[in-house]
């Protein structure tokens, strides 16, 4: 059995960092997850689906693992746990549901042809992107179907809220052929019930949705094993007891709010059946598809006269599915009621779950007065809130009250925890927990309801406590607990100091409420009895703190016996050898109230918490966050999930525009962020060269740059091939990893596997001969082994020559060739390192083209003697652009400078590309020359192979020629005349003034391109000195090597 008995490793150990139980292994004392009060139903739902004798396969869509359910059935599959069924990953876009469709239709599908059972999770969004191909589902069968089971869970607004609204689905209801039935439950039974009939039921297609916003990740609730019968949907509900509408309240009520099953639903029946409300009932919708008119009108009582509708649309102005067949159903019958319909749209979901009292004031206006101030919970329930960080020693506390609870058979308790990803580093959670007698004739409220994280509340607590002394400083934490309740804080203040330090919003809040504050510091507790830090410390500190807890809600009752008795029955007499009388008399002695006098105003504002994450324990430790893999929150979940949120501290700047911490974080330089505008090919379709011009914006983004600098791509590798690759290491794509920023072993950056291998790592480039035998110690096969310490070793130069220069092997073809070295995938990241960032001559000036930046790019590709294709990995990726896209770059600078005398002579010299900073150069003289300064003159010399092909920016070479921007220009096309004429031919024409502007005028020279012209260029320019400046050529060759001092004679060659 899969699942974990206990659902936490021990009590009090540190090792519990989230929320669920850690990770699902095989049970031998516990069989079964039911009867489990520590076992979520969400987790009883997934066990459910992903048995291999209901399900055939399951196939999990990204967007339900990002919310938490789906990712146990991977553990399970992946474990290769018996009887779980296989897994197939699946990304969610339009039509994703045809895969599904071909995998069941006739002819077409190899599991259709065997017979089939297609389980799939996916949420609210990720139906409705499903929903249209679910016309083309054949017949449902006995061995051929489908389950679809929906965690009604859905990001929203711009913090990504949690929300349970169904209103993704509001224009796809009617969409559901009739061989599809939906099935909504809201309750922890109804889930794992309606999960198995789903499975029973063989007469149709279902889609399973149940509320994964609260109940099913509730801990407290022993379920019971369905003992689901019937071939048919009606037969199966019938026998566990379900109908398809289900009627709460007045028999002969009068008004009859009718809604579908969730969270909603819940609150309404909850709150009008436990207040004994009259003249009102509440009708659930059990079963949405197929609709039974029958069965509502059987329902609906003959005294009713207003039926109130309440459906969730993505706005006001959608109509609702639920009213359209409520209206239908009523109108032609006996019974002629009055049917209102009730919009609710996302924004009025959030409230109506998290804000107090607002569910019960939207109840009020349409039923009977005096209903919004009656309570939500019974009296006799108690609710509690604690607030702490996911990464503390402290995070399991909430789990070790909730256990407490657990143990005693005539106490109710449910403990739901969730989490702030965005508003702290490392996260904040709250748990909230509702205690009780336990009753059957009480109908839960749903906690979110019961005890709202209302951002103007007026308190719902009993019992508030705060882990964390810090997050009184961050975040608005009292306000959510009722007037004279109590408040734990664990605190290394003393009651003098935290007086002083509960300023502003936290003293005012102890006051107006008269608050009962009590501080313990738990850690210095543990350091007198057990020492340093380490898992005995841990340990004594959670249970300084249950005794602390269960102290202030034992109240007046409570004695040091008394507790030491009650909370000891839960433990042994001693702790890591420390008797637990002594750590008892210790927690009941430093326990202290804190009085205030008055209160110090602050202008500081604090946070608000906000639902955004949920979190899965899995084995090993490892920890998933809204579907992302980590291996520990705190260093993962800042860099990637939340980067607004969670970037490495940056010093305070003055600058305009900032440096984002977040882009490309292991990269040295300053990065921008800018914009491709253009990509234009310059040359022909059909010549053998791509030679493109690209355009980038650069607004908004501070870039600055000189004329003649370089700009600094920081491209990325084939989607493609790092996809392929992936697929063939056997890594999946989303896993992140997390490795040292190079320079600062002290800070991180985290991606997932795809991120990082497309974006960041060198995957595809050529390795050095170091990395052969760093990869020798991780081969499994001997014959790779000794063949890679071969080619790192001295006697191996010849081959890895070979390896390196004749067949350009990169690091993914060293890694397929010698397979059995698989090193884990940080590792690897680690061994084959960053890409290096390409830099490229701007082609622009900014004092002419202002917010924007110019590059000439030539692609790079060849073909290796085995007839292996290759290609330049950032001309690749350059030349794939598409307008709109962003591009990371940083600026280089560069020798290519414009004298300080704008009337200095130039003199220019560049092949192919290397035009580039020229253009720039004559941009910026052609400005100088319209605002009416005097340039100096400039001789421009470019050579290509041929003009019709690659006279690169021609047109506004001949342009600045007419304007006399350019006094001469020597364009050398090599392959045009029967003899190749080259730059320096060009050059030679001239000589004579060249050797004044360099000998005489104090003229510059500039060569840019390859690096095979240099001697000719040189030889040429000595030449021109020796014959008419009557030097000797070593006299010339040393005045040359003298300007290169001057900065007169610059050459950026390739």
């Amino acid at each position: 059995m899969p699942l974990n008995a206990s659902g936490w490793s021990t009590p009090l150990s540190s090792s519990t960092t989230l929320s669920s139980p850690p990770s699902p292994r095989i049970d031998k004392v516990e069989p079964t997850p039911y009867d489990n009060p520590r076992i979520q139903a969400s987790q009883i739902v997934e066990y459910i689906s992903s048995r291999s004798a209901t399900s055939s396969f399951v196939y999990v869509y990204d967007v339900a693992e990002q919310v938490g359910f789906g990712t146990l059935t991977k553990e399970w599959a992946n474990a290769q746990e018996a009887g779980t069924a296989p897994v197939v990953d699946l990304q969610t876009r339009a039509g994703a549901g045809l895969s599904l469709v071909g995998r069941l239709s006739q002819g077409t599908s190899h599991e259709a042809g065997r017979g089939s059972v297609l389980t799939s999770y996916t949420t609210p969004s990720g139906l409705a992107l499903m929903a249209p191909a679910f016309v083309h589902l054949p017949a449902a069968n006995a061995t051929s179907r489908l389950v679809v089971q929906v965690p009604t869970v859905t990001p929203t607004g711009e913090t990504l809220s949690l929300s349970s609204t169904l209103s993704p689905l509001a224009s796809v209801w009617s969409l559901f052929p009739e061989n599809v039935s939906v099935l909504l439950s809201s309750t922890t039974q109804q889930a794992v019930d309606f999960a198995k009939i789903a499975y029973t039921a063989i007469d149709s297609h279902v889609i399973h949705l149940f509320d994964h916003f609260s109940s099913t990740r509730e801990f407290g609730h022993a379920l019971k094993e369905p003992t689901t019968e019937g071939a048919t949907l009606a037969e199966a509900l019938k026998h566990s007891g379900y109908s398809y509408f289900e009627y709460s309240g007045d028999a002969e009520a009068q008004t009859v709010l009718i809604l579908l099953n969730g969270p909603l639903a819940l609150a309404a029946k909850s709150v009008i059946k436990n207040n004994g409300i009259s003249g009102v009932a509440v009708v659930t919708v059990n079963v949405l598809r197929p609709w039974d008119e029958a069965a509502l009108k059987a329902v609906i009582p003959p005294t009713a006269r207003t039926i109130h509708v309440v459906d969730e649309v993505p706005n006001a102005l959608t109509q609702g599915s639920l009213y359209v067949d409520i209206f239908s159903t009523l109108l032609g019958g006996s019974l002629k009621p009055t049917v209102q319909a009730h919009r609710v749209v996302p924004s009025q979901t959030q409230e109506y779950l998290n804000e107090e009292k607002a569910f019960l004031s939207f109840i009020a206006g349409i039923a009977p007065a005096g209903l919004a101030s009656l309570p939500v919970l019974p009296k006799d329930n108690r609710s509690i809130i604690l607030f702490g960080t996911p990464q503390s020693s402290l995070a399991s506390i909430p789990r070790v009250v909730e256990d407490f609870f657990l143990s005693h058979p005539k106490i109710s308790s449910r403990l739901l925890t969730d989490f702030d990803a965005f508003s702290k580093q490392g996260g904040i959670f709250a748990s909230r927990i509702i205690v009780g007698p336990k009753s059957d004739a009480i109908s839960p409220v749903p906690i979110p309801v019961a005890i709202p994280l209302d951002r103007n509340a007026s308190g719902q607590s009993d019992l508030l406590a705060v882990l964390d002394q810090n997050l009184l400083k961050t975040h608005s934490l009292l306000k959510y607990a009722k007037p004279q309740s109590t408040v734990l804080v664990n605190t290394t203040w003393t009651p003098e100091e935290f007086a002083a330090n509960a300023s502003g919003e936290v003293g005012s809040t102890i006051q107006e409420r008269d608050l009962r504050v009590f501080i313990i510091d738990a850690k210095d507790i543990a350091n007198g009895l057990a020492g340093a830090s380490g898992p005995e410390n841990d340990a004594v500190q959670n249970l300084v703190l249950h005794l602390a807890f269960i102290r202030l809600y034992l109240g007046g009752k409570a004695s040091e016996g008394t507790l030491l008795r009650v909370v000891g029955s839960s433990f042994e007499d001693t702790i890591f050898g420390i008797p637990l009388a002594k750590v008892n008399a210790q927690a009941w002695a430093r326990l202290h109230s804190v009085a205030l006098s008055e209160v110090s105003p602050s202008s500081a504002v604090l946070k608000n918490f906000d639902v955004n994450a949920i979190a899965v324990d899995i084995e090993g430790g490892e920890t998933v966050v809204n579907g992302a893999r980590l291996g520990s929150w705190h260093d993962a979940a800042k860099h990637l999930l939340f980067p607004s949120a969670y970037t490495h501290p940056s010093a305070e700047s003055s600058e305009e525009y900032t440096q984002n911490p977040a882009l490309r974080p292991e990269v040295p330089d300053r990065t921008f962020l800018v914009t491709c505008t253009v990509n234009k090919r310059l040359t022909p379709l059909e010549y053998d060269r791509n030679v493109f011009h690209l355009e980038f914006d650069t607004s908004g983004t501070g870039l600055k740059y000189d004329i003649g600098e370089a700009l600094g791509v920081h491209g990325w590798n084939d989607e493609q091939e790092v996809l392929d690759f992936c697929e063939w290491y056997g890594v999946h794509r989303d896993r992140l990893v997390t490795i040292p920023v190079p320079g600062d072993e002290t800070k991180v950056h985290t991606r997932t596997v795809f991120q990082a291998l497309q974006q960041q790592i060198d995957l595809f480039g050529k390795p050095p001969k170091s990395f052969f035998t760093d990869l020798a110690e991780y081969a499994t096969n001997d014959v790779d082994k000794y063949a890679l310490l071969f080619i790192g070793s001295p006697e191996g130069s010849s081959t890895f020559k070979k390896l390196s220069e004749k067949d350009t092997v990169s690091f993914a073809e060293v890694l397929r060739k010698y397979s059995s070295a698989r090193p884990g995938i940080e590792r690897l990241c680690e061994l084959v390192g960053d890409i290096k960032p390409r830099h490229y001559s701007i082609a622009s000036s900014q004092s002419v083209v202002g917010d924007r930046v110019d590059l000439l790019v030539v692609t790079v590709d060849w073909v290796t003697p085995t007839g292996s294709p290759r290609y330049g990995q950032c001309t690749r990726y350059l030349s794939g652009l598409k307008i709109g896209q962003k591009v990371t770059v940083s600026i280089k600078p560069s020798v290519m400078k414009l004298p300080p005398n704008p009337k200095q002579p130039l003199i220019m010299a560049g092949l192919g590309t290397g035009a580039a900073p020229f253009r720039a150069f004559l941009q910026h003289l052609a400005w100088l020359a319209e605002k009416g300064e005097e340039v100096g003159p400039v001789y421009y010399y470019f050579g290509s192979r041929y003009q019709g092909s690659e006279y690169l920016y021609g047109e506004e070479i001949e342009a600045w020629i007419m304007d006399g921007i350019i006094t001469r220009a020597g364009l050398a096309f090599s392959r045009d005349g029967r003899k190749k004429v080259y730059i320096q031919h060009k050059m030679l024409e001239d000589s004579e003034a060249l050797a004044k502007m360099l000998y005489d005028d104090e003229g510059v020279f500039y060569l840019c391109g390859p690096t095979w012209p240099v001697p000719d260029v040189y030889e040429a320019l000595v030449n021109a000195l020796v014959k008419y400046k009557g030097v000797e050529a070593k006299e010339a060759g040393d005045f040359l090597e003298g300007l290169k001092e001057e900065e007169r004679y610059v050459l950026e060659v390739y």
